[in-house]
């Protein structure tokens, strides 16, 4: 590797570091569906966030409300300490398109319908009020 991106490389780890994130891989459920749990709670305070997924009758929302639950005890082991109520809220969500698994489903005459199974990657940054606003 040259200078100039080891240099660019290190530059973006520490950024990394001060940020508190979780990812969620490969997650069964089609990116539209998640989507929607995802606007449902973007920029919300983490606690409020938490409530508001608890009571959503969607499928996808149980598993944003674990990953909510992983970034936010990052940002306590990052910060050594807990979190309060109003002072963390999400900075930013992202749904990504995963990889799709294609199947086919007998149809009439001989053909075959494809089916596409598709999955999605889920991350969640999480920051406190003060640090955005700077």
């Amino acid at each position: 590797m040259g200078k100039r991106k080891e240099r660019a490389a290190t530059a973006i780890k520490e950024a990394k570091k001060s940020v508190s994130f979780a990812k969620l891989n490969n997650v069964p459920t089609s990116p539209r569906k998640m989507r929607l749990v995802a606007d449902m709670v973007r920029g919300m305070e983490v606690f409020k966030a938490l409530g508001t997924l608890k009571f959503s009758n969607k499928e996808a929302s149980i598993r944003v409300e674990k990953l909510l639950k992983s970034a936010i005890a990052n940002w306590e082991a990052k910060n050594e300490r807990k979190a309060e109520a109003g002072e963390l809220f999400i900075s930013s969500i992202t749904v990504d398109g995963g990889t799709m698994l294609k199947r086919l489903r007998p149809a009439p005459q001989g053909r075959g319908y494809r089916i596409r199974k598709r999955s999605n990657h889920v991350t969640l940054y999480v920051d406190t009020l003060n640090n955005n606003q700077n």
